[in-house]
């Protein structure tokens, strides 16, 4: 995985992996999020690291809104994201693997705000082990469109991800919608990744 040109961040912070220890790394990762690719085989959703490496892509389906497998560039399933319909939230929980077992529950997440038209979306992100969910462990806020969406850890200030806008890119899968995320050290990516699958069904770009 190559590391992020970008040399001002943070001090580093102690997180366990989320969903796997190899989705870590001791330096920042800068990650394309392509969408509508144009090459057919990784369907609508991939993501590649700088030098165009596929890293993730969703299983086939017809739907962003129906239940989702995420994949590794092997084609091995890691998580599984399924949307619950019937909440006002848009609340979504991701599972181990291909499960959707409750003991292999790994996090919620669901808008912080039922209120619809408004020009930020900020998400509450809940730990399996959070069983009561009255503060989050993470939360997203920001839009597609104005202010990139930030990564905090819980309801502090402390960011464990940022995404950027960028109009020209070179050396990734060629697609009609492109943006860069960088995943800040220590954090898992393939968590970030799943939180922007999220943010994409809720809200599209």
């Amino acid at each position: 995985m190559a590391e992020s040109s970008t040399s001002s961040f943070p001090p580093p912070a102690k997180n366990a992996p989320i969903i796997s220890p190899s989705f870590c790394a001791a330096y920042p990762i800068d990650l394309w999020i392509v969408r509508k690719v144009e090459n057919m085989q990784h369907g609508d959703f991939a993501v590649t690291d700088i030098t165009g490496n596929l890293v993730f892509k969703l299983k086939d389906s017809n739907s962003l809104y129906c239940t989702q497998v995420l994949l590794d560039a092997a084609e091995n399933p890691i998580i599984t994201l399924e949307p619950k319909h019937q909440t006002i939230h848009n609340r979504w929980q991701v599972f181990k693997g291909e499960s959707t077992d409750s003991s292999d529950l790994l996090f919620t997440a669901k808008r912080s705000s039922i209120a619809m038209f408004q020009s930020k979306t900020k998400l509450d992100v809940f730990l399996a082990n959070n069983k009561e969910q009255k503060v989050c462990d993470f939360k997203v806020e920001g839009s597609w469109s104005d202010t990139p969406y930030v990564f905090y850890m819980g309801e502090s200030s402390s960011v464990v991800a940022q995404m950027h806008k960028k109009t020209k890119v070179e050396g990734v899968l060629e697609g009609k919608k492109k943006v860069m995320v960088t995943v800040f050290p220590n954090q898992d990516y393939g968590f970030i990744v799943a939180l922007i699958i999220i943010l994409t069904a809720i809200n599209e770009w």
